[in-house]
């Protein structure tokens, strides 16, 4: 009796396993713009595509749904949720209001091992291209290290519940990434300087200056964003 309960509960376990792996596969096609905004998805393409059953992608799309970044039709299906331009700048606004406290903080309470993970992390960062080679598509080495990067900014911000609101209106704007990378205005950017500068700023504990890179930072983002003709 007691095998069967432990079989049951590994073979549980291991679909959890496959619905988180699924999430985050899922997710990462939708920040890089490989699943468009309001298009359906299709269970057993998906399936198919990512070499898995339908009942874990099932489960990784409904978890999705809880984070925004999938809609549910009809109580059945399911669809990438759409994006808009007074939601961009809806979260983006918000993200300043709670980012730039958060980044106060961790200036104020900065120490020598958080200097030394945001230089690494900026480091890092500057090592990857923003878009993959030969594609439209944002480059997850280049995502992941740039998520490492505004972490580290904050990682000394003493509030957890700052941090929490930081991360989920973060997961929110990386849906709307995508949207910018193939802008002209976007190629005639220098992120790596934006984030070198900002970088900087918040070494030399200059508060005003590192929460007004931080701003300009986004701000130039949201609105190469906002020149998207898709945006409703």
């Amino acid at each position: 009796m007691s095998g069967d309960v432990l079989n049951d509960s590994n073979t549980l376990n291991n679909k959890r396993t496959m619905a988180s792996q699924l999430e985050e596969h899922v997710r990462r096609d939708i920040i890089n713009g490989r699943l468009r905004p309001g298009s359906k998805m299709r269970l057993k393409e998906l399936a198919e595509y990512y070499s898995a059953g339908v009942i874990p992608l099932r489960e990784a799309l409904s978890r999705l749904a809880m984070t925004g970044f999938v809609s549910v039709v009809d109580q059945k299906g399911f669809r990438v949720e759409q994006v808009s331009a007074a939601e961009l700048q809806d979260i983006t606004l918000t993200r300043l209001h709670i980012e730039c406290k958060a980044l106060e903080l961790s200036i104020l309470h900065a120490d020598i091992e958080w200097e030394s993970r945001l230089v690494a992390a900026n480091h890092r960062l500057e090592r990857y291209d923003m878009q993959s080679t030969g594609t439209q598509l944002l480059n997850p080495d280049w995502e992941e290290a740039h998520e490492a990067f505004h972490s580290a900014l904050l990682a000394n911000c003493p509030s957890s519940w700052l941090l929490r609101f930081v991360d989920t209106l973060r997961d929110q704007t990386l849906r709307y990434r995508a949207q910018a990378i193939c802008s002209p205005a976007t190629q005639q950017r220098n992120i790596a300087q934006e984030h070198r500068e900002l970088m900087e700023a918040a070494l030399a504990r200059d508060i005003p200056l590192a929460v007004k890179r931080l701003t300009d930072h986004y701000l130039k983002t949201m609105a190469i964003v906002l020149q998207n003709k898709a945006l409703t």
